[in-house]
């Protein structure tokens, strides 16, 4: 089971949308990640292995995490599945 940390800048309005959506995903899918909830401070000592955020940030924090997956529309459950695809092949063929 991989561990996510969905944040944003506050880890307020907009990352508790995207981790609602990414959990719906996730259950949909049966993908073996279990996802929390954080701000930018949960970073600090985060030994999971994906953070999920919005684009721009997983550009900024690519190397202050193991992965750092951005999406572009926090809606957009399609986009967030073709990502956490992209994540576990990635680990697959670690």
């Amino acid at each position: 089971m991989y561990k996510a940390l969905v944040a944003c800048r506050a880890g307020m309005g907009s990352s508790i949308l995207l981790k609602i959506k990414v959990d719906q995903v996730i259950k949909q899918n049966n993908y073996p990640i279990e996802t929390e909830h954080g701000n930018l401070d949960s970073i600090v000592g985060y030994t999971g292995e994906l953070l999920i955020t919005m684009e721009d940030l997983a550009d900024e924090l690519k190397d202050k995490v193991n992965y750092a997956l951005g999406v572009r529309n926090i809606v957009d459950k399609e986009e967030i599945k073709e990502k956490l695809e992209q994540f576990l092949e990635f680990e697959k063929n670690k």
